[in-house]
Formats: structure tokens, sequence, C-alpha cells
């Protein structure tokens, strides 16, 4: 396993006031309306999630960036698990036209409102139990999805993810690396279960089997 980080530059364009996040509205409320994944979640106000999540080009950069470090071709099999509006997944046919695409989410909104040319390639469900056979796909990938499961979902996850997977693949998660972090991921999340530290996230998923590489999205 190796930790590579994709995300830096996109995260740090992101502006946000953590203590406003907390006083201006009810977080235990927004929370629960975030984890319906909604339409409130994607396309309604900030304080219930992405407050409006469109496509404007912003993943094509970071398609580019994964496909050289792995080195993906034309003809290769890519899952994106907890794909929401697939615009990642659709970027990948941009940076390496030929590759086949799939992607599964949890959320009817985010499909139904997802990237039309990768809508026919997604299927609903949950990341426990993928329906795709052992060894299936070249490339697999999840980004801010896992550590929204609980510690038995999280283990099932991570061992579908490993058994659908050939050889490449890339997990990130929400962590934190110091007390200011924790606070600070603690006041901006909606949605997580699992909170962990690096070294916590290693040690798991060293323990369930899982030979991909990783990264963190830290809320410095």
């Amino acid at each position: 396993m190796e930790q590579i980080d994709f995300l830096t530059a996109y995260q740090k364009k992101t502006q946000r006031n953590y203590i406003e996040r907390v006083t201006s509205h009810d977080k235990a409320e927004c929370a629960a309306i975030a984890k319906q994944w909604g339409k409130d979640y994607w396309d309604g106000e900030r304080q219930y999630g992405y407050g409006g999540y469109k496509y404007d080009g912003r993943w094509l950069p970071i398609a580019k960036d994964i496909a050289t470090h792995y080195g993906l071709k034309a003809g290769d099999k890519i899952l994106d698990i907890g794909c929401g509006k697939a615009f990642l997944l659709h970027e990948f046919t941009n940076t390496v036209p030929g590759v086949e695409i799939a992607g599964l989410d949890i959320s009817e909104y985010g499909i139904e409102h997802a990237k039309e040319e990768a809508k026919p390639f997604i299927k609903l469900g949950n990341c426990t139990s993928l329906p795709w056979p052992d060894n299936h796909f070249d490339f697999v990938y999840t980004i801010t999805t896992f550590h929204n499961l609980q510690i038995d979902e999280l283990k099932k996850a991570v061992q579908e993810m490993q058994r659908v997977g050939k050889g490449k693949k890339w997990l990130c998660v929400e962590s934190y690396r110091n007390e200011r972090e924790k606070m600070n991921l603690l006041y901006w999340q909606l949605t997580c279960e699992s909170f962990f530290r690096p070294e916590g996230w290693n040690f798991l998923l060293k323990e369930w089997g899982y030979d991909g590489d990783y990264g963190f999205i830290y809320f410095e």
C-alpha cells in the first residue's frame, strides 16, 4: 500500500468557516437531512451538503493525474464506488478514450442527476455488496464514501473493493493528524461515521486484506 494524494489542489479551493457550520444552523438536523442522500444533500442549501453540485470540468485534471499514475489504457475496466453524479468517472472517458466505466451509489437522486454519458453505467446499490464478479476491474477507486460507514459496514466495503479489483486500487477518506484537524472535521462533516487518524486507517485496511493505495482529506 502507498499513500497518494490526488486532491490537495482541489480541496484547497474550497473555503470553509468551521465555527459558522455549527452555529448558524441546527447541525444535527442538517446531518439527518444530508444522510437521506437526496436533493437537499446534492443541490440544496450549503448546510445540507454540497450546496449545488454541478459539472464544471474541475475533475478532469484529477482524472489525468490518476490515469497517468496508474498507467490506465483503452480497454481497462474502471469502477467508482460511491460515484454520486459520476463527474470524475465521466472524465476518465475523456482522459483515456476506450476505457470501460462502471459506478455504484446509494443515492437515487445522485444517479438521476449524474452526467448523462455515464448514467447507463451506474448501478444503485450499497458498497457493502458489489454486484460484480471477483477480479473484474483493472482499477477501482472510492472517494469520500467509506468514512460514511459504521465499522462493520466499513469492513465489508473494504473487502468488497479488494474482491472486485485485479490490483490497482485507490481509497480516499477524511481523516485528521492533530486535535485542530479533528475538531474541524467534526464541525464540518455531515455524514461521517468512522473517524480515525491515518495510522488507524492504515491498520484497519491491512487487517482487512486491502492491498491498494490510499489517500486522506484533512481539514486544516
